[in-house]
């Protein structure tokens, strides 16, 4: 009877360890039209911290350099940019980074959470997150 407890205990507790992680590959849908865009793997460094570069385009851009982007990232492809970073884990979120949005180059302020099932609530934001906008990604099974 205790094994079954803790075998129980420790399969809940995976479970739950399973499904706040971030790390893999993402589709990335389109908050506006519903259409995908582009597949995103998000992944952890050796700071701790979270980034995620995108690895695919499914749907072919005006530029295949980010034109538009004002930092380090300024004309580089668009395909294995890393267009997240710095996010640290509080809790069941992934907050205190950054995502940019090669089509305007600008660069928000995000938090992630993973949701039920395989997908992701991606909040991008300027200043407080009442002020952004929120895409669900969902999971590439590999």
């Amino acid at each position: 009877m205790k094994k079954n407890v803790m075998l129980t205990f420790l399969f809940v507790m995976f479970c739950g360890f399973a499904s706040a992680q971030i790390v893999g590959k993402w589709k990335t849908v389109d908050d506006e039209t519903g259409q995908a865009k582009s597949i995103v793997e998000i992944y952890k460094k050796s700071d701790g911290k979270y980034y995620g570069k995108i690895t695919e385009l499914l749907v072919k851009p005006k530029n295949k350099e980010c034109v538009k982007c004002v930092d380090d990232r300024k004309n580089s492809p668009i395909v294995g940019m890393e267009i997240i970073r710095g996010l640290k884990k509080e809790g069941d979120e992934y907050s205190q980074g950054t995502i940019l949005n090669p089509k305007n180059g600008k660069i928000y302020r995000c938090t992630i959470k993973r949701e039920s099932g395989n997908r992701l609530r991606v909040r991008g934001f300027i200043g407080v997150s009442l002020l952004g906008k929120t895409q669900i990604w969902e999971e590439v099974k590999q």
